[in-house]
């Protein structure tokens, strides 16, 4: 993973953390329940958002590389594995 990339991930994960440990008072401290699912809404789609650059890095680095590389191999294993995590990211 580029550094620019890894800052930018470890400091949204390192949010998403602080939204889940609000969650956890939320609940200790019985708020409104379309509140707390409110919540858990907004950590999911931060975590998409994390996803989605990871990916996106992933394929521009990774991907770009094997690609480039002219192995054939190496290609078809990178594409398996991205279709994999997409297929598993979509259920």
């Amino acid at each position: 993973m580029r550094t620019e990339i890894k800052a930018s991930v470890a400091k949204r994960l390192n949010r998403i953390e602080g939204q889940v440990r609000g969650l956890s008072r939320m609940v200790e401290e019985d708020r409104y329940c379309i509140d707390i699912v409110t919540q858990i809404s907004a950590v999911r789609a931060a975590l998409r958002r994390v996803e989605e650059e990871v990916l996106r890095d992933h394929v521009s680095h990774c991907v770009e590389h094997a690609l480039a590389s002219g192995d054939k191999a190496d290609q078809r294993a990178k594409i398996a594995e991205l279709m994999a995590v997409i297929g598993r990211a979509e259920r």
